[in-house]
């Protein structure tokens, strides 16, 4: 079954709703508005989670609603409802006028069509049974159990979720798209006298559960999981101070996701709030460092065949070599802005409203070998998992707390470090790379980027770097 075809069952044939009069309905609403939409959304989503040896929580849950909107130059106003039909559109319509009232503006040209197709419209919820879902936990569980006596706990989770959407704008244009999404996660924690670690790993993307669920899969998923925790039961306090750190490819593209790519989203840049605003065409990374945000990926987590105002996603280049070349854009940053749309406008459900984000951002790899950039560092730390960060995206100043790291001692990797944090500035940390390895990797599938108040599935990735004169924090005294 076509989007099309999938989302007019949902939005037409359910709530008996005629394809014609609601076209009409946003041409009237939208009267004079210099852009707008109305968007439709049908989503199913669950989440299981085997802990402590059982079942601890399964949920199900299906949403469904619109969300009309209406833009007249930097106002956009926004009303939605969950309840879909033609009186619910109507009233939503007489309420954004307001925002438009005597403005007078020309609605934009709609965006341009595709026929990408970037996933399967099949639902993962219903394409395997739940009690396969139960079983598979429990024997994740018994085997993270059996493979190390030191296992003290066993998370494992499965979520799934599958969005239907559809986009209509003055004119009776039509954009429509069927979104699947997994994840499966498994945490573990370990203990050794009295000391206690965690570790954890996932993967995920825009498929069907079974693509995660092979036993070599999870059974790799799990492994990683055991082996951090068992990394950091031997973990030195980390040291502080000013030093070179070698970044390991994958994952700690997060980094680059909150340190660069937030400061790189239109809006920042529009109202100059960003540390990159107005240095189009200027050197703002060192040589060599190319970024990209790429929603065109196919399965990632992060890609998208239209974003939520029914652009085609693109591969936008941000950095290359160093110079800032653009950003990533909805369609009202991009119109007051002068610039073309990115496929970049998205928003978490039918009752926000959708403003410039990230898809799938990452560094194109460079030219060195991996084992060439460690064996370069006399002193310094190599970062391998992060967890939790925050960015100031005015100043572009960024914390970073490490869950995986080691010291790195006369070029190779020495004992792992415990409470190690990356403390820098964006633009500064970016002039600071000196070496690029060949590993690009992406993240395997779990990444959550939140602004706004609004959570969006993202990907991230990069290959190994080498950063002069960053700040660790640390704790060793």
């Amino acid at each position: 079954m076509s989007a099309i075809a999938t989302t007019d069952k949902l939005f037409f044939e359910r709530a008996e709703m005629d394809r014609d009069r609601v076209g009409g309905l946003v041409d009237s609403a939208l009267k004079g508005a210099d852009d707008g939409e109305l968007f439709l959304e049908y989503r199913q989503s669950e989440s299981l989670l085997f802990d402590d040896g059982q079942l601890k929580s399964a949920n199900f849950d299906t949403a469904q609603g619109f969300g009309l909107r209406s833009v007249s130059g930097e106002t956009a106003g926004l009303a939605h409802a969950s309840e879909i039909s033609e009186d619910a559109i109507r009233r939503a319509g007489e309420t954004v006028k307001a925002v438009h009232q005597g403005h007078g503006g020309t609605v934009q040209e709609p965006p341009r069509g595709t026929n990408a197709k970037l996933y399967g419209e099949d639902n993962p919820l219903s394409a395997m049974a739940f009690s396969a879902k139960v079983d598979l936990l429990a024997e994740i569980d018994a085997y993270v159990r059996a493979r190390d006596p030191r296992v003290k706990q066993v998370s494992a989770s499965l979520l799934g979720n599958w969005q239907a959407v559809e986009i209509i704008r003055p004119g009776r244009h039509v954009a429509s798209d069927v979104r699947p999404l997994v994840r499966i996660n498994v945490s573990v924690v370990v203990g050794q006298g009295d000391r206690m670690e965690s570790g954890s790993n996932g993967a995920g993307g825009r498929a069907l559960y079974d693509q995660w669920v092979t036993a070599e899969n999870w059974r790799s998923i799990a492994d990683e999981a055991l082996r951090q925790a068992i990394v950091n039961l031997d973990s030195v306090p980390a040291p502080a101070g000013e030093m070179t750190v070698v970044l390991g490819p994958g994952w700690p593209g997060v980094l680059l996701h909150e340190a660069v790519g937030h400061g790189l989203e239109g809006d920042f840049n529009r109202k100059k709030t960003s540390a990159f605003s107005g240095l189009l065409g200027q050197q703002v990374a060192a040589k060599g460092v190319t970024i990209v945000d790429d929603g065109t990926l196919d399965a990632r987590r992060g890609s998208l065949t239209i974003d939520d105002e029914g652009t085609p996603t693109s591969r936008t280049v941000l950095i290359e070599d160093g110079i800032l070349k653009g950003y990533m854009q909805d369609r009202m940053n991009a119109r007051l802005m002068g610039m073309e749309p990115t496929g970049n406008g998205r928003r978490e459900s039918f009752a926000c409203k959708p403003i410039p984000r990230m898809t799938n951002t990452y560094m194109l790899a460079g030219d060195k070998d991996p084992a060439e950039i460690l064996a370069s560092v006399k002193n310094g730390l190599y970062a391998v998992n992060f967890g939790g960060g925050q960015v100031d995206i005015t100043s572009g100043k960024f914390v970073f707390s490490c869950t995986e790291a080691y010291k790195i001692e006369n070029g190779k990797i020495g004992a792992p470090v415990k409470g190690a944090t990356l403390i820098g500035n964006g633009p500064e940390a970016m002039k600071k790379v000196s070496m690029i390895g060949n590993d690009l990797e992406l993240d395997t599938g779990v990444g959550t980027c939140g602004k706004d108040g609004q959570g969006v599935p993202v990907g991230i990735g990069q290959p190994t770097l080498r950063m002069e004169e960053l700040t660790v924090g640390g704790t060793q005294s």
